[in-house]
């Protein structure tokens, strides 16, 4: 039996690493993000933890997984190389126009990304394909060598290929990609047939055009760091976290950056569900707040809820139609810019608000001591007491209190406020901000919001998660074990998993069955070739069959899990049956009158389940009770303070509390009682709500 396996998740303020024995015991360790060079704090974290738990790099002979959100900063920030965009003769302005919806009817404003292809590095190919498939007309040889000459000159190490109708046949684009690749061998080609095989033209060529950009940006990032732990002994390969929720080797995610927009939040996500089942609380509000952003999921039926689409890099944080859209399977979050590092400011009208700029780990709050100017949350948190100065990382990084605290006297100096209630209004404001975008996250998917406990995690999460569970008006607050590390903790406890999908619009009754065969099959060796070279036996890879149903005459689709057999025997009724009846659970009705369409088949490849029922951390230090004051809505209590290490099970105890742990700190707020479970977990209960 292998004896460990590691996980690494890079967030934005702080790395995060988690090493696991197969006798179920669990290390963490939280080190500063080296945003200069991602690779440098992700060696760091890993040598920490290896000198925690006295391992060797050769003993860790399991997995090695890596969330990280280095795809949707290179988008954000613009960091990559420029990139070059091939499309059908006509259609140049694809990206500019986008699908011509306003996010904002009535902003005359309204403003949308910069595109991330400018209109000089557009270039059209003489070509065209009928939406049947058929070729009208054969791709110009001359001017696609052309093109790849211009590509050459401009220094372009990076292009996309979205061609009309592709998804329907992939050929010209083949085409293309072959004649650029043999006169310039060195450009990274992301054709749409590959990345974003669907319909509609503006989100398949924006989706590959989010991948050509960021991989210059992450292949070599992930090459680098498979060299690198082998140089240190490591002999696997690493694996990737996906926004799916899957992992999959660092040489498929590579060449598909895109499916890794949401890495890092969506193994929290995984994390919240594996709780779910663990407690037998099978519908839970996953609540990550770490440095930078706050990100929250539903949990339903002890899984997250999944979106076969979704934005990144919005400019307006709740409107639809205002980012960039992608068409790739992830985990169905909101996340805001509010965290630990979130800036304090004051808007045009005077009035206190918090994010979505952060101090990120470099210079950090002001009370980290790296240059810091700005009050932060971090800063706010401390002055009121939640946090301990000479505790944080157990002790390793000392707070400036004072440094803290006249940042927040100059702040709070225009607003007549002094330091302690700047400190606590930034509490609650940023409190309020989570809050109500939970709530409008779930009111556009029609969840009942209220009541549904809270799962706390993030450094900065457990901190805050009762506040905002008031707001939301639940009871429940559970903070798990490795409450600041969940993320990486939820990639070792999810397995391999590769989700594809090809567009074959047709109506069901009138399919062309040899067709979707043709699809299926393809789609299932793909995902099994890359599931094999991740290191999954083959007898052990699991297959599901779903697709994209709609009435015939509809826009939106609804993604419903198949029965292989109903597939394999054409059962039309068993599967229009199942489709019915999930529009009438989502919509409350059904149009037996109309025909139902496909618009598109997907594929889901599994390794097998992660055996992991009991969670348990190596013994850490036990220091004593104490008490301090910390200040709360309701002005100053003497607060118990109270190492985690030190609780035992069934033990209840009333707030205000303090619970602190390494690398978090758990906020009881008063009226509630917090008690521990026997999987260590602790409840928090709000009382007479």
């Amino acid at each position: 039996m292998s004896n460990y396996s590691i996980a690494v998740d890079i967030g934005g303020t702080f790395t995060d690493v988690v090493l696991r024995h197969r006798d179920g015991r669990f290390w963490v360790d939280k080190t500063l993000t080296t945003a200069e060079d991602l690779k440098q704090g992700f060696f760091t974290a890993i040598k920490a933890v290896l000198t925690r738990a006295d391992c060797r790099a050769d003993q860790v002979d399991d997995v090695i997984v890596h969330a990280t959100t280095i795809v949707t900063n290179a988008i954000i920030e613009r960091k990559a190389p420029p990139v070059a965009l091939l499309v059908t003769e006509g259609f140049r302005d694809v990206l500019a126009i986008r699908d011509e919806c306003r996010s904002d009817i009535f902003d005359n404003q309204l403003e949308v990304p910069k595109p991330l292809v400018p209109g000089e590095l557009t270039f059209a190919v003489p070509e065209r394909m009928l939406s049947d498939g058929g070729v009208v007309k054969e791709v110009d040889r001359a001017a696609v060598q052309a093109i790849a000459r211009r590509l050459v000159e401009l220094k372009i190490e990076s292009v996309a290929v979205c061609l009309l109708n592709s998804y329907k046949n992939p050929a010209n684009e083949r085409l293309v990609r072959h004649i650029l690749t043999a006169e310039a061998s060195d450009i990274f080609v992301s054709l749409s047939s590959d990345i974003a095989p669907q319909m509609r033209e503006y989100p398949r060529a924006s989706t590959t055009a989010l991948n050509a950009y960021t991989v210059p940006i992450v292949k070599p990032y992930l090459d680098a760091l498979q060299e690198g732990l082998s140089a240190a002994g490591f002999r696997q390969e690493l694996l990737i976290m996906l926004s799916s929720g899957g992992v999959i080797g660092a040489g498929v995610a590579g060449l598909n950056p895109v499916r890794m927009i949401e890495s890092g939040p969506a193994a929290g996500a995984l994390a919240a569900s594996f709780y779910a089942k663990l407690l037998s609380a099978p519908d839970l509000l996953s609540f990550d707040m770490g440095g930078t952003t706050a990100k929250a999921c539903f949990i339903q039926n002890g899984q997250p809820l999944i979106t076969t689409s979704f934005e990144v890099d919005r400019i307006y944080r709740f409107q639809q139609g205002s980012g960039f859209p992608v068409t790739v399977p992830c985990i169905d979050m909101i996340e805001i810019g509010a965290g630990g590092g979130s800036l304090a400011d004051t808007d045009s009208l005077g009035l206190l608000t918090v994010g979505p700029q952060s101090a990120g780990s470099w210079p950090g709050p002001v009370c980290y001591r790296h240059g810091g100017t700005c009050p932060t949350v971090t800063d706010a948190d401390l002055i009121l007491g939640m946090l301990d100065a000479n505790n944080f990382l157990g002790g390793e990084m000392r707070l400036d209190v004072e440094g803290a605290r006249k940042v927040l006297e100059a702040f709070g100096k225009g607003q007549d406020l002094g330091a302690e209630d700047m400190a606590l209004g930034i509490y609650e404001v940023v409190g309020e901000s989570m809050a109500s975008a939970v709530r409008a996250h779930a009111t556009d998917r029609g969840v009942d919001w209220r009541g549904i406990p809270l799962l706390a995690f993030g450094g900065a999460g457990p901190v805050h998660a009762c506040h905002v569970a008031e707001l939301l008006d639940s009871r429940m607050v559970i903070y798990p074990l490795m409450a600041s590390v969940l993320s990486a903790f939820g990639a070792l406890v999810t397995p391999l998993r590769l989700d594809l999908f090809r567009s074959d619009v047709g109506l069901l009754r009138r399919l062309d069955w040899s067709l979707v065969d043709r699809h299926i099959s393809q789609m299932i060796d793909e995902a099994r070739a890359a599931l094999l070279k991740a290191g999954c036996a083959k007898n052990l890879i699991r297959i599901t069959i779903g697709g994209d149903f709609r009435y015939q005459g509809q826009h939106n689709e609804l993604t419903i899990m198949l029965a292989l057999k109903d597939i394999e025997a054409r059962q039309v009724d068993s599967i229009r049956a199942t489709f019915e009846a999930e529009y009438q659970k989502t919509y409350g009705i059904k149009l037996e009158n109309l025909d139902v369409e496909v618009v598109a088949w997907r594929v889901t490849a599994y390794g097998p389940e992660i055996d992991q029922k009991t969670v348990h951390m190596a013994a850490g230090a036990q220091s004593g009770r104490h008490s301090r004051s910390v200040r709360f809505h309701d002005g100053a209590h003497d607060t118990p303070v109270i190492p985690r290490a030190s609780l035992r099970v069934g033990e209840k105890f009333p707030g205000p509390a303090i619970i602190e742990e390494r690398e978090t700190t758990i906020v009881i707020l008063p009226g509630w009682e917090a008690s521990v479970d026997p999987h260590g977990c602790i409840f928090a209960t709000r009382q007479g709500a």
